[in-house]
């Protein structure tokens, strides 16, 4: 009687997680995918509201910058007013948000409900993180990271694919609509679902580093989003963009470590696994976001894809991190989880290696397994990474390191992104330089009679595709020289593995402390 009394209840707990679980990944999914689904859908926009190149980006930036703002914050909230009414009100803001995004007639509506959907889908991934992790047992988490991690990354994978079929065949509105139903399934399911957590109704909120912190990041994300546009340092716009970020950064840190009730609590960064987890998981938004930021353009501009196209050819990298997601969840019990990520970051690093090898005529199956082995490669690091970094932090700082995880990843994707365009802009410039001093009248190459006749360069017509054949050659070594700084990247980091504990050691070492 007993044994079935017990098994009944095993069974309706195990029923409830699988439910909780649910309800949190749709929350998950909305948020991930609308990191990349409105990228694709930009020109459509543009078009529709009359906007400039520059002033359509705005679309993009505003939510980055939101987001960015207010995911620190998502700790205190949590504690103050309860992660679950937290979680309603983000799930439910953001999705009216979305809704607002779809019917918006000008620019200047698309951009402020941008950014009240980047406030309220802030705190969505690091709250969906933190409920896994306590909703599992510890000896469970490995499998919970792995169904969390799905959403996580096959959202900005997919989003360029789903972005491409719904701006194609309906409407780019529709690339918000989309959230409407799934925030509404979401909503309902942690309404029913997910338990409330104490509230700490004493708790003082730090105006003063919240502001600071909020200044920093806003002013880092508004160069990273406006320096290649501006020119960079030649522009007193970005020159005080970064002022402001290096002096808001510095006394945040000083505040923080010397204020009686800090925004951040100092002891959340005296965890080595966490403080090594957020270094990589920023190497991870880097690798994820940046190769997704290039690979569109690659296809499209070089290889003459068309969007959907290019899109599908994507979309096999997000199966690969879903078989190995699949995969680590149940390995993580049974193998070093340092291994586990050692085996990720060799996959994406060989991955990018065979990236630097594309040329003008690589083939469609090629582009296809790269993507696969990179999708392998990153859920390999992805799922280790999320248990090892959290297996040994204290459980009341959960929340607020969830916040900061995500928003590594996030800050990680911007500068990575900013970066390897950067990158990709003057080195497409300096090559075309290059290679057009060999292009002179002198070369017996260079002879008409040695030419083409499309590419005689005595005409206009002849000089004008000459020139256009030298700047796709100029801008196909750039990107694999960005393939090949990303691969160095990747291979560099490797050694911080070292410094990690296994969760197993950890838990060795308490129980001797507690013996003694």
């Amino acid at each position: 009687m007993t044994s079935a009394v017990a098994s009944g209840r095993a069974s309706e707990g195990a029923s409830s997680r699988g439910l909780t679980t649910v309800s949190i990944m749709l929350a998950t999914v909305m948020q991930a995918l609308d990191t990349t689904i409105a990228n694709v859908a930009l020109p459509h926009m543009q078009g529709s509201m009359s906007a400039t190149q520059e002033q359509i980006s705005w679309v993009l930036t505003s939510y980055i910058v939101a987001a960015a703002i207010m995911t620190p914050p998502t700790g205190y909230l949590a504690a103050r007013f309860g992660r679950k009414r937290l979680f309603m009100v983000s799930v439910a803001g953001f999705t009216l948000a979305s809704m607002l995004c779809g019917v918006a007639t000008s620019l200047p509506q698309i951009v402020a409900f941008r950014l009240l959907q980047g406030a309220f889908g802030a705190g969505l991934v690091p709250l969906s993180q933190a409920v896994l992790l306590d909703t599992y047992p510890r000896e469970q988490h490995g499998s919970a990271m792995a169904m969390w991690g799905m959403g996580v990354m096959l959202g900005p994978i997919l989003g360029p694919t789903l972005g491409g079929y719904l701006t194609e065949y309906y409407n780019w509105r529709w690339v918000f609509f989309i959230n409407v139903p799934v925030g509404a399934l979401a909503l309902a399911g942690i309404m029913a679902f997910v338990s409330e957590t104490k509230t700490e109704s004493g708790r003082v909120f730090d105006w003063f580093g919240f502001t600071l912190l909020s200044i920093s990041i806003g002013a880092l994300q508004m160069l990273l989003d406006r320096g290649q546009s501006q020119d960079w340092f030649s522009s007193y716009e970005i020159i005080i963009e970064t002022a402001l970020c290096g002096l808001c950064f510095y006394m945040f840190l000083v505040h923080m470590f010397t204020a009686k009730h800090p925004f951040l609590e100092p002891g959340l960064f005296k965890d080595r696994n966490f403080v090594i987890g957020l270094c990589f998981i920023f190497i991870v938004g880097i690798i994820l976001l940046a190769t997704l930021a290039l690979l569109p353009p690659f296809l499209q501009n070089l290889l003459g894809y068309p969007v959907l196209t290019a899109g599908l050819v994507l979309a096999p990298r997000g199966l690969g991190s879903m078989a190995a997601m699949l995969l680590v969840g149940r390995l993580v019990k049974h193998v070093d989880i340092r291994l586990m990520i050692l085996f990720g970051l060799s996959m994406t690093a060989l991955s990018l290696f065979q990236m630097t090898q594309f040329n003008a005529e690589v083939s469609m199956t090629t582009i296809v397994l790269t993507g696969v082995l990179q999708g392998i490669g990153l859920g390999f690091i992805f799922v280790p990474l999320s248990t090892i970094t959290f297996s040994t932090l204290d459980v009341r700082y959960r929340t607020e390191g969830t916040a900061m995880f995500s928003l590594m990843r996030n800050i990680g994707s911007s500068i990575g992104i900013s970066v390897m365009t950067t990158l990709l802009t003057q080195n497409t410039q300096l090559l075309h330089a290059g290679l057009v001093s060999f292009l002179t009248p002198f070369r017996a190459l260079m002879q008409p009679s040695m030419l083409p006749d499309m590419w005689n360069w005595h005409t206009t017509a002849g000089a004008a595709a000459l020139n256009k054949f030298v700047t796709e050659q100029a801008s196909l070594i750039a990107y694999l020289d960005d393939f090949r700084v990303m691969m160095w990247t990747v291979i560099v980091v490797m050694p911080l593995l070292l410094l990690m504990g296994s969760p197993k050691q950890r838990a060795a070492a308490n129980s001797v402390e507690g013996l003694e």
